[in-house]
């Protein structure tokens, strides 16, 4: 009997055992966490996130402290925490680790980058001072025959807007030292309570008094940067290799900066080699080879590509690469009948092609149960619908660089009728059809979420875009008009990794805002390379 009450007693602790074992190890369900959106005082522009990554980037003013960064803002996937927060104090001089936490942890880094402007200028140099800050050192080269008995120094600043050099906020009074065919100064500089450097200054005699210091060459442009004695005469000739005559770049494409100038060629042809020399007074430079690149273009820019997956129409031939790519995966997973994008026979005056892209925003699904969605074509890629939203990869690989982008397009406008919380105050108003175009050297493609719980969208000011342009219309166009984006760019010696081409019926489209009916024709695009 005892032996029975004990075996009854054991079976009903293995019972409880096992229950409790199978509720403990129930799984707990996988939120990935995001951060997706940070402020900190003495930001510069936005912050730079990489979901790939796990990283932000903060551009910080240059008379911030880097060591005591002040957070205004962290937005987070809804649920999410983090080790930090609003009103937290980051020492951003290294990455620092953030973990964000709700089922599982994830490490997140914050980092910063702080650019200081610094001048070092002095009487008769021979093109722009260099500056080491790793070192804290900075040298200027002047033409021998101009020696070393009086140093003029004009202009100095080597820290932040209001740092103090030996004691004046002004130009300080140096003592230099001679050593040969260079001379040496000392200049304290300090800033509030985070920055004290000593800094070394170099005058160096140098016999070549012009030169190039580098070229940006592109398909039918280049950009030569030279360098000559500050209040000459400075400029720039050029031929292609072979020619006999040399041709002076004209004022008008000139820009200098003390001893340093950048000299414009246009007109250039493309995958030709030229030759350059810089001159300055009555003496030149030696001379510089370039190389011009090619007109690349992009498959499918007079849209003439079109098949169907399944019930998905997509701007591609069957079983070639896709380019194009359209928000048709996330409207046909409620109405196999919604593509928002489709080719039609309507084609702009003069096309040698037969087919165009037609754009149209609407409201898909039944009834009120559905989501309104913009009509829209783009370079990259549809990777995934995340419940009714979408994950986007914009982008393809492209090392060129335009100077244009040229199209035909067509629209109809309607009153936007739906909007998100932001943007609720264009409700009434007329929809605007949106066309832009960027250059960046981001190392994949850019991710587009439009989930709020987790949106990320594209922002121009994104330091990894080299050059930007865009074309808005917020009327209806009843023929096909030309249109020309001319791209700003931010750099001229940066070479882009991706493109990206957005097309839009409802400009506000990523946040589900727009006007049902609102419909865009889009028709041979085509790049410039020359200005």
């Amino acid at each position: 009997m005892i032996y029975r009450r004990i075996s009854r007693l054991m079976a009903c602790l293995s019972v409880c055992l096992l229950a409790a074992c199978i509720q403990n190890d129930l799984p707990y369900p996988t939120v990935k966490l995001y951060i997706t959106g940070m402020t900190v005082e003495g930001q510069v522009g936005s912050a730079i996130i990489s979901n790939e990554n796990r990283k932000v980037t903060l551009a910080l003013e240059e008379t911030v402290n880097p060591k005591k960064v002040k957070v205004q803002t962290l937005e987070l996937t809804e649920g999410g925490k983090a080790t930090i927060g609003p009103d937290s104090i980051l020492d951003l001089t290294h990455p620092l680790k953030v973990t964000l936490s709700l089922y599982q942890d994830y490490d997140w880094a914050i980092e910063a980058t702080q650019v200081i402007e610094r001048v070092f200028t002095v009487d008769g140099q021979v093109g722009q001072a260099r500056f080491y800050p790793e070192t804290h050192e900075a040298s200027v080269d002047i033409p021998v025959e101009q020696g070393l008995g009086l140093i003029d120094l004009t202009d100095l600043k080597l820290g932040p807007a209001g740092s103090t050099q030996n004691g004046t906020t002004g130009v300080p009074l140096l003592y230099w030292t001679r050593k040969g065919n260079f001379a040496t100064a000392k200049v304290k500089v300090k800033y509030g309570d985070f920055l004290d450097e000593e800094w070394t200054l170099y005058v160096n005699l140098s016999d070549v008094k012009v030169g190039v210091n580098s070229v940006d060459e592109w398909t039918n442009v280049a950009w030569v940067h030279g360098f000559g004695l500050a209040g000459q005469d400075n400029g720039c000739e050029y031929k292609k290799e072979g020619d006999a005559d040399w041709i002076r770049v004209d004022a008008s494409e000139l820009t200098h900066d003390g001893g340093n100038f950048t000299a414009r060629i246009i007109h250039l042809q493309a995958n030709t080699t030229y030759v350059c020399r810089t001159y300055s007074g009555e003496e030149y430079g030696a001379e510089v080879t370039f190389t011009t690149g090619e007109a690349a273009t992009v498959p499918n820019m007079g849209f003439e590509d079109w098949h169907k997956d399944g019930k998905v129409i997509c701007p591609w031939l069957e079983g070639e690469d896709s380019w194009w790519d359209t928000g048709n995966w996330g409207s046909t997973t409620i109405s196999a009948d919604d593509n928002i994008t489709q080719p039609t026979s309507d084609v702009q005056n003069g096309s040698a092609g037969s087919q165009a892209a037609i754009l149209g925003s609407k409201f898909v699904g039944l009834g009120s149960i559905g989501k309104f969605a913009a009509g829209n074509l783009f370079l990259g890629e549809y990777k995934a619908t995340d419940g009714t939203n979408g994950i986007l990869g914009f982008g393809r690989e492209f090392t060129a660089r335009p100077t244009k982008l040229k199209g035909h397009f067509k629209y109809t406008v309607s009153t936007i009728n739906y909007a998100d919380e932001a943007h609720a105050a264009l409700k009434g108003k007329p929809d605007t059809c949106i066309v832009w175009i960027a250059l960046g050297d981001w190392n994949e493609p850019v991710e587009i979420r439009t989930n709020p719980k987790n949106s990320k969208y594209f922002d121009k000011n994104d330091p990894n875009i080299i050059a930007y342009g865009e074309m808005n219309c917020g009327e209806t166009v009843s023929a096909y008009k030309d249109f020309e984006i001319e791209l700003d760019y931010r750099s001229t010696s940066r070479v882009p990794k991706y493109l990206l081409i957005v097309c839009s019926a409802s400009k506000y489209g990523d946040y589900f805002t727009g006007g049902a009916g609102s419909t865009m024709w889009v028709d041979d695009f085509s790049f410039e390379y020359d200005y």
